[in-house]
């Protein structure tokens, strides 16, 4: 069996833990050599196991531990970094088993401890009968930790239920249950349920919601590799529909029925039936799509990543497909389901929360729809594709996504090929930080849609000390109050700043000015210097708006016009300016020329930088 279908794991590292005397040590020897020591050390270093010990042939290392007060350090180290934990207590010392409630499990809880842990029984040859059954014991202890996987108990000193002791432990890695199931509910948890709703509607080859005999024995073949027998395809339905009448229908399985198959499946301790499925498909233990099916995105700083017309065709019949109202809108319920064989709707974040424009009714258009994706692909091209997989896309990478040509490029031929235009980079943004999306129509007819990312003025700085942080930059808007004095003078200094870290990194961007509050009183000696500054740097004037008048004087047009245009308004400092007049001087027989018009856009995103104080005159 693969490696990379048992979670990706290429070793174990199983640590035992427990109270001095319960028999940790004496564990670890007779697993390794299969014989019970004569002579045990009070800690053992760590112990590999024979490569051979499990057929699935996954190296394991058993690491021994001491409980006195001393090596507490250690052992809390040990356990952080612990595949899984085995915690012993001797059959014979029934004080020790009441150390799992009183001292054991509050201490794992309080290191948060993520690794699935194993109760094993030690001394189980001297263990008397009065003291009751394994079930009997651990009942209790089991129904108020339920981190605990497995419980058994074993004998060192006569081979008893040693090697299941390992077993379960690699087992327990390999085939987790938190994941997938909640143990006292006994029912599956939503991501797994979200995961095999995918695979169900992946092998429904003829989508009418159920798997047919075929599709049924297909299924156990793409899995499992081996076929099913007539009678076994009968007894499983039989099974089923005795328990959960909608389980089958006339056409077969139902989705109902597949997902409460893999309950009782999960139920019966049958673990790694869901998972080799799961694993098939491509998950981790996570739920996620394993890191290997995404491919690693390489692109240089000033390059993005587009959406296809392939993709865009495709979700357009995605939207229809979910759009079951047929209004041209999708309501939240209807997103919900159309990303319900995803983990989750990733545009449950903060980041997406009001980003595109909805009707009155809370519908999002398709419009609306493909900026939301758009807007994905640019903050997390990765998560975008992972995100096209969960819901049914069949093409790979290269069909989803094209590469940019590198924004230096644009800037000297003095045209774009690009069809959208992003904000800085995809690494994730900082809690707070607001996005929108929406199309722009320009005079000529055509639509483009445009991203716009705010900063506030305390997150420039921060921003600007990252040398590449303006490599993704398109358009930088710098607003201020028209009618504050100060805060125009904050948005001379950043727009200096933003001049001067593009000169210095060679990521130059256009930037233009906002004069907002156009309705208030003006401030003449901040209307007079912004047109100075503009004019000595080479840029348009500020552009005057009034959101409150709804006057935005055709701002989003033109952020856009700039956008399509890189090589102009590119503001520069006077140190900027005796640079490229030195260059000049070296260079006075070379002319730059365009070659060719700006190609038409499908997007554009521009870059906000907000320098206006706190509304400081409403």
């Amino acid at each position: 069996m693969a490696l990379a279908n048992l979670a990706g794991k290429q070793s174990l590292r199983v640590v035992v833990i427990g109270d001095p005397g319960t028999g940790k040590s004496s564990l670890v020897v007779s697993a390794a050599t299969e014989r019970f020591p004569g002579d045990v050390p009070r800690v053992l270093p760590p112990t590999r196991l024979p490569v051979d010990y499990f057929a699935d042939r996954i190296p394991i290392t058993i690491v021994d531990t001491s409980s006195s007060p001393e090596q507490r350090s250690k052992l809390i180290a040990e356990c952080q970094s612990a595949d899984v934990v085995v915690l012993t207590y001797a059959c014979d010392q029934p004080a020790t088993l009441e150390r799992l409630s009183s001292f054991w499990f509050p201490e794992l809880r309080r290191l948060q401890l993520e690794a699935p842990v194993i109760v094993v029984g030690c001394k189980l040859d001297l263990r008397g009968e009065e003291q009751g059954t394994l079930d009997a014991v651990m009942a209790p202890i089991m129904v108020a930790f339920r981190e605990i996987e497995t419980c058994i108990e074993c004998s060192a000193l006569r081979q008893i239920l040693v090697y299941e002791v390992f077993y379960y432990a690699q087992k327990a890695v390999l085939y987790p249950t938190a994941p997938l199931f909640y143990q006292e509910a006994q029912m599956l948890k939503l991501r797994c349920m979200r995961a095999l709703k995918r695979i169900f509607i992946l092998c429904d080859h003829d989508r009418d919601g159920a798997f047919s005999d075929v599709e049924l024995n297909d299924f156990q073949v793409i899995c499992f590799n081996a076929p099913l027998q007539p009678n076994e395809i009968i007894g499983v339905k039989r099974t089923i529909q005795e328990k959960l009448t909608e389980g089958v229908n006339e056409n077969g399985l139902t989705l109902t029925g597949f997902l409460f198959l893999h309950t009782l499946i999960i139920g019966n301790g049958k673990l790694e039936t869901t998972w080799t499925v799961l694993r098939k498909f491509g998950y981790d233990n996570e739920l996620k799509l394993r890191d290997d099916l995404i491919p690693a995105i390489k692109r240089a700083p000033d390059q993005t990543l587009e959406l296809t017309s392939q993709v865009i065709d495709f979700l357009r019949g995605i939207f229809n497909m979910f759009d079951t109202d047929n209004d041209g809108a999708l309501q939240p319920a209807e997103i919900n389901d159309l990303f319900s064989t995803a983990p989750e709707n990733p545009w449950s974040s903060h980041l997406y929360e009001n980003c595109a424009e909805n009707n009155v009714l809370g519908g999002l258009s398709f419009e609306g729809f493909i900026s939301k994706w758009t807007l994905m692909t640019l903050i997390h091209p990765s998560n975008s594709f992972a995100n096209l997989i969960y819901v049914g896309y069949p093409g790979d990478f290269d069909s989803a996504f094209t590469t940019t040509r590198k924004r230096r490029v644009d800037r000297k031929k003095k045209q774009t090929q690009r069809n959208v235009f992003q904000q800085p980079s995809d690494a994730p943004p900082v809690n707070g930080e607001q996005f929108a999306a929406n199309t722009v129509e320009l005079p000529d007819g055509t639509r483009k849609t445009l991203v716009m990312r705010e900063i506030s003025e305390g997150d420039v700085g921060p921003l600007l000390s990252d040398k590449e942080s303006l490599a993704p930059c398109d358009v930088a808007v710098i607003v201020y109050d028209s009618g504050d004095e100060v805060s125009w003078q904050r948005a001379r200094e950043l727009l200096v700043q933003v001049a001067t870290r593009g000169k210095n990194t060679g990521y130059e961007v256009p930037c233009l000015i906002v004069a907002a509050k156009d309705d208030l009183d003006q401030s003449p000696l901040a209307l007079q210097d912004s047109t100075r500054v503009s004019h000595d740097m080479g840029i348009e004037t500020p552009i005057p708006i009034s959101v409150r008048l709804r006057d935005l004087n055709n701002i989003f047009c033109r952020i856009v016009h700039a956008a399509q245009q890189p090589h102009l308004s590119i503001p520069e400092t006077e140190a900027g300016k005796t640079h490229r007049q030195y260059r000049q001087l070296l260079n006075r027989s070379l002319t730059v020329v365009s070659v060719g018009a700006a190609v038409a856009v499908v997007g554009v995103a521009a870059y906000r930088v907000y320098a206006a104080r706190k509304n400081a005159s409403s």
